[in-house]
């Protein structure tokens, strides 16, 4: 195979069968990689071919996809990022999460677009890609350790060079909500939708990949000159973001969650603890994902581990009252070591600490444990207790949903999720959009899916709808901004690039804007593709997402939140966001027409022609 068939691509898929232990390679489709761009396009084809509307996602049939983009490893700013994909156990719909780190861009290093697992082997293993070079080894050694110990030890067994994403014993407990961590102790976390589960079911324990080989790039120059001209850092002044930040909390559309979005941001709860979290956040360590230019603050570490992210501070200790930082440094070690994703982690807790508060269950469901609200040591308990599968943990490591089913009554009015999967920190009552988006979202409730979040427009989006964004509380149009923020957004996990450089987190550079990422892929490839066609292709890998959940039984039932942020004003809150309840029906109606979708929130047959999703049509409208 002529490598530079594919500037940008590394040209090939490697194809894994546990059960039989066979390993196989393919080439390319050039041209289902150019409708489908790369990443999260390309493993959504593949889950919409090789599922059923009966796969179930332990099965040996589900297929756990790893995949790179067309920017990956080149020298477009966070091309260093992966996504991961499959069936979510957590929801049991089109499940995907991504990470920085190293990963993703030793995998395309090493010469491989997609990774496709299936099978479930009958003994813990890892795969060791070392170029052309694959193979399965024992992992018998591993299974049983946490993340850290785990990437420790392969690395100790294969030497120089070695990048590792691994899962922790909550993957092999199979906790719905475990996570694949790469790079151990100074890595990153594909956190969302359960996707360690999916490893852990296969006996998976890792993925280690090394390798030596850039990807061609068409114009090398060109995209130099567009870089060094559109991706424009500025230095950072941390005492002038501390500012920034205290006096735009709460005002803008990340309003966090508190006691289990009962109410709104607690001044005093707040006051001390985020000032010293920001403290300890900007004093460690920076680290950058690879090829990444800009540095955020959850790239820090504090000493031998990983530093607490905001978002782990938030969804663990917001969530729950917990305001002591030691406390919730080592409930996020733990959640990272486990490989647990910490907004679900705290999302069940919360839940669980609001039953208890009720009376719906006592010491002797916690295992003794006084599972109040505040208390640091009863988040620590549970933590553990998730990540071992034992006592309560057994119940709330099946996820939110299933625990309200298992607890019944008002226990169902107390979870608080989107189709299965728990909130990540914001309250949605402070944005309109974000209701939408998170209620329509492919994943269940997330917050990087679309582009919404984003304090500054920097998506495609007509004139007239620019008023729309900016109005947190708008209602007409903003079924449309929600869907192109979120055909846009797959564009981004296409590529593969981070949404930070959608600006709107921190001040250390100029967000960048779609005709600049327009530009670097075709630099990068050669491709000469339009602002239309790449919108479309944004739209078409949408639309498959949710033909996947289609076959799978969502519709517009699905399509919706919490009774608490439907009916229950956030009280004691900042500015107008106290009194706001999303109007969510009335934006869905609207938000389904933009879409070409019917009013049940199915794909009619004619806007999937349109997007030349032919072979989904049975499944419509």
């Amino acid at each position: 195979m002529e490598h530079t068939k594919y500037f940008g691509f590394a040209g090939k898929v490697l194809r894994v069968d546990l059960s039989s232990g066979t390993i196989e390679t393919s080439e390319l489709d050039k041209e289902l990689a150019r409708k489908f761009i790369g990443g999260a396009g390309l493993a959504t084809k593949i889950i919409w071919d090789e599922t059923k509307a009966d796969t179930t996602p332990f099965s040996a049939q589900n297929p756990l996809i790893f995949a790179t983009g067309p920017i990956t490893a080149t020298k477009v700013p966070t091309s260093g990022r992966y996504v991961v994909a499959s069936l979510s156990p957590l929801t049991n719909i089109y499940g995907q999460s991504h990470a920085g780190g190293v990963w993703g861009h030793a995998l395309k290093l090493a010469g491989w677009d997609v990774v496709i697992v299936k099978g479930v082997s009958p003994k813990p293993v890892y795969l060791w890609i070392d170029g052309d070079r694959v193979d399965l080894r024992d992992a018998g050694h591993l299974w049983g350790k946490d993340n850290w110990e785990t990437d420790e030890g392969i690395r100790a067994e294969l030497g120089k060079g070695v990048s590792v994403a691994s899962i922790g014993r909550a993957g092999e407990r199979l906790v719905r909500m475990a996570c694949i961590c790469n790079d151990g102790k100074i890595g990153r976390f594909a956190a969302r939708c359960g996707l360690g589960a999916v490893m852990g079911s296969k006996k998976l324990k890792a993925l280690a990949v090394r390798g030596n080989r850039r990807p061609k790039v068409h114009d090398d120059g060109n995209l130099k000159r567009s870089i060094a001209a559109n991706f424009i850092r500025t230095p950072l002044d941390p005492e002038a973001e501390r500012e920034r930040r205290a006096q735009t909390r709460g005002k803008g559309r990340v309003v966090a969650g508190v006691k289990n979005y009962q109410t709104a941001d607690l001044q005093d709860f707040f006051g001390g603890f985020q000032s010293k979290f920001k403290e300890h956040s900007l004093s460690g360590d920076r680290l950058y994902c690879a090829g990444c230019g800009i540095g955020c603050f959850e790239s820090e570490r504090k000493g031998d581990r990983r530093a607490m992210t905001g978002e782990n501070a938030q969804c663990l200790g917001a969530r729950c009252l917990v305001d002591d930082f030691d406390v919730l440094e080592e409930a996020s070690d733990l959640c990272n070591r486990y490989g647990m994703d910490a907004m679900s982690v705290g999302g069940v807790v919360a839940f669980a600490m609001e039953l208890y508060d009720s009376g719906i269950i006592n010491q002797s469901d916690t295992g003794g444990i006084d599972l109040i609200w505040g208390r640091g040591e009863a988040l620590l308990a549970m933590v553990r207790q998730i990540g071992e599968r034992e006592g309560l943990g057994k119940v709330l490591g099946e996820g939110v949903k299933r625990a309200a089913e298992h607890f019944g009554g008002l226990a169902i009015e107390f979870a608080m999720h989107v189709k299965g999967h728990e909130f990540p920190l914001m309250d949605v009552r402070a944005w309109n959009a974000g209701a939408l988006e998170f209620a329509t979202s492919s994943t269940g409730a997330h917050h990087f899916e679309g582009a919404t979040i984003s304090s500054a427009i920097h998506f495609p989006l007509a004139e007239e709808l620019r008023e729309v964004y900016e109005n947190r509380f708008a209602i007409q149009g903003t079924g449309k901004v929600v869907a192109a923020a979120q055909d846009y957004g797959n564009v981004i996990d296409c590529l593969v690039a981070c949404k930070m450089l959608l600006g709107g987190w921190t001040h250390t550079f100029q967000p960048v804007k779609p005709e600049y990422f327009l530009e670097w892929l075709n630099c990068v490839t050669g491709w000469q593709m339009t602002t239309a066609e790449l919108t479309k292709a944004g739209e078409r890998i949408f639309n498959l997402k949710r033909m996947i959940n289609v076959r799978r039984g969502i519709s517009r039932k699905d399509d919706t939140l919490p009774p608490r942020l439907l009916s229950s004003k956030r009280g004691f809150g900042v500015g107008g966001t106290a009194d706001n309840l999303p109007p969510l029906g009335i934006m869905l109606n609207e938000y389904y027409a933009s879409r070409g979708w019917s009013e049940e929130g199915i794909p009619i047959r004619a806007k999937l022609s349109e997007l030349d999703l032919q072979e989904t049509l049975e499944f419509g409208r």
